[in-house]
């Protein structure tokens, strides 16, 4: 799988980790960083972090973990201001609702599914 996992993930996202607190009622943002996805612009039932069933807006698929909670973008870092401190400002971001890691029949190496 872990040969599986470099070849089909052909697409590139980028990614900001959960927000944090900020001490003054607002959130700090992690740095944007660019990852390796597939991503399908496609609506399934999923289960959210609050155990109601919700349909997500797309499903990805990722070679390392993420953040429930954290937001994708599908393109590079370069397609946007990334000076902007809030992924929220950004076009076409969504949130990450929902997560599950996917292990390899070794378990040596491991999918990541999320809905966003």
């Amino acid at each position: 799988m872990a040969r599986y996992l470099t070849h089909s993930l052909k697409q590139t996202c980028v990614y900001w980790s959960t927000p944090a607190a900020d001490g003054y009622g607002g959130y700090s943002f992690s740095d944007a960083v660019e990852i390796d996805c597939r991503w399908e612009d496609r609506q399934e039932l999923f289960i959210n972090a609050q155990g109601k069933e919700e349909k997500s807006q797309a499903v990805v698929y990722l070679s390392q973990d993420v953040d429930l909670g954290g937001y994708l973008y599908l393109g590079e870092i370069d397609d946007f201001d990334s000076s902007a401190p809030d992924p929220q400002n950004v076009a076409g971001v969504k949130e990450i609702k929902s997560l599950k890691k996917i292990p390899n029949l070794k378990a040596t190496a491991y999918l990541r599914k999320v809905w966003l």
